[in-house]
């Protein structure tokens, strides 16, 4: 047999003759033996940090579902109204995941066949078309790394579809004014989360646990940064005492400790776990340090 080449291309069997084709691109759901060049299924089981790289996916919707749903409300506490916006947003987000795992091999159960990333190549197979002795090319472009790549648009698709098919009616009833303005701000994040996923999906898979952490301390910075008053006791004092707030510095914990626990994968649980102690440092910082960047401070 002969070999097939580039680092894609693959044979499948004929089910009218039974024999081999020629070389191409595997079908959904299957990827090149590098022995045989054969397209096998993949039946892999997903490791914990292709699933905390779901998880990190679903968290950026629902943040960003979180962010503006907040930020449209334009009040400093919350509300029955503004909470049940939130916790519509957050049905929303879970029924997406549940139908989406749902709805990928093998369907009708939690669980995941895959085919394990070996590189950044294996996202980008459509810049890795073999050209034999530089004449026809042959074209192998597939889902190298399924379902990782086609199971995050389709998440992002149901949460678009649920989002329009409930979120009206929970806006009309219990904030009509602001309420529409969080559904336009998901009709353009959703389109450019797609869009974003479908050029640096690979890259984003390489790199969201640094992302998770850069993320978490520049937005528990700005948190901190939009109150008038910049001294430690102000800050402490109004963090401490109103609940908006108290959230708002749990979840910046919540998502520097989802960046800690992705990039070390607690291999080494006893040493990992410490690190989990320095998950407040970043807020603790800006607040010891927040009066020596106040214009104020220095007059």
């Amino acid at each position: 047999m002969s070999i097939c080449p580039g680092w894609y291309c693959g044979r499948t069997f004929l089910p009218d003759t039974g024999e081999l084709s020629e070389c191409g691109s595997c079908p959904r759901g299957l990827r090149r033996n590098d022995t045989t060049f054969i397209c096998e299924p993949c039946l892999e089981t997903p490791q914990l940090y292709d699933w905390l790289y779901l998880g990190f996916m679903v968290l950026l919707a629902l943040i960003l579902h979180w962010f503006f749903i907040d930020m449209v409300s334009m009040r400093r506490s919350f509300s029955k109204n503004v909470l049940t916006l939130h916790i519509t947003a957050f049905f929303e987000v879970v029924a997406s995941c549940v139908l989406a795992l749902l709805s990928v091999n093998p369907i009708g159960k939690f669980t995941i066949h895959s085919c394990e990333s070996h590189s950044l190549s294996d996202w980008y197979t459509l810049l890795h078309n073999p050209r034999p002795n530089y004449e026809e090319q042959i074209y192998c472009t597939q889902e190298a790394v399924y379902p990782l790549y086609t199971i995050v648009f389709l998440f992002y698709i149901l949460t678009l579809i649920l989002m329009l098919l409930v979120r009206p009616w929970v806006c009309r009833k219990f904030l009509p004014r602001q309420g529409k303005m969080a559904i336009y701000a998901a009709l353009y994040f959703i389109p450019i989360l797609i869009l974003t996923h479908a050029i640096v999906g690979g890259l984003i898979y390489y790199s969201f646990p640094y992302l998770t952490i850069v993320i978490s301390v520049i937005s528990c910075a700005a948190h901190f940064a939009v109150r008038m008053d910049q001294s430690i006791s102000a800050l402490i004092r109004t963090t401490l005492t109103q609940p908006r707030n108290i959230v708002i510095v749990l979840g910046h914990w919540c998502l520097h400790a989802y960046g800690i626990i992705s990039l070390t994968q607690l291999a080494d649980p006893l040493m990992h776990s410490l690190l989990l102690s320095l998950v407040p440092l970043p807020a603790v910082f800006y607040i010891l340090t927040a009066r020596f960047t106040d214009p104020n401070f220095y007059l």
